[in-house]
């Protein structure tokens, strides 16, 4: 079961992916992924061990960004594998078909190749500018969503369309009009004083869509 809202670990303000992790799974998000760039093999493991067992806690799911290995190693959900990742055929044949895997989308030939590869959901963006993100890909805005998301339904794909990029919550409602299953967000709860409200009224939004 892909999860309807995303979240995504950052080191912000002084306070780590974990310290930002917990507090976003306890403000109600169920679903976590570990977005670590530019740490050693054995401090990313570490982190992915630790983010585990947090995720364990709260029941909820662990995608590990990037690195295939290591989701398998600390035993996480799944894996989100970004476009100069590992290949996700690949990545399938390391982890098994029991893991989740998950890729980056810009466009609806990204989307073709990620759902020939058989991956279990597509985050697709960015929907609006993000300084989250290094070597952001073209803006898609409302209007790339319903142009995508309606090929999408031409050509029968079947795999659950994640929005990410900028998004808030007066976003969701015309956002899941276009057709995507559910958003990812990062600094928008990690940087908001009142997570608990801010991811409660995001849960609001998207149940309001199904």
């Amino acid at each position: 079961m892909i999860a309807q809202l995303h979240y995504i670990t950052q080191e912000i303000n002084g306070l780590s992916h974990l310290e930002l992790a917990r507090e976003a799974c306890q403000s109600g998000v169920r679903w976590v992924q570990l977005r670590v760039k530019n740490k050693p093999f054995d401090e990313w493991v570490q982190l992915a061990t630790d983010a585990k067992q947090l995720c364990l806690k709260f029941g909820a799911k662990l995608i590990i960004n990037d690195n295939a290995e290591i989701a398998r190693r600390v035993g996480a959900d799944g894996v989100h594998l970004g476009k100069n990742d590992m290949n996700p055929s690949e990545a399938r044949e390391l982890l098994g078909n029991n893991f989740i895997i998950g890729g980056t989308a810009n466009t609806i030939d990204d989307i073709r190749r990620l759902a020939a590869a058989r991956v279990d959901y597509i985050g697709l963006g960015p929907f609006r500018f993000t300084q989250t993100k290094e070597n952001l890909s073209p803006i898609l805005g409302l209007e790339g969503y319903f142009s995508i998301l309606k090929q999408v339904r031409d050509e029968n794909i079947q795999v659950p369309i994640i929005a990410i990029g900028g998004i808030v919550p007066d976003d969701v409602e015309r956002l899941m009009q276009t057709g995507i299953h559910g958003i990812a967000v990062s600094s928008g709860i990690n940087c908001n004083a009142d997570k608990e409200q801010f991811v409660s009224t995001f849960l609001n939004h998207l149940n309001k869509s199904i």
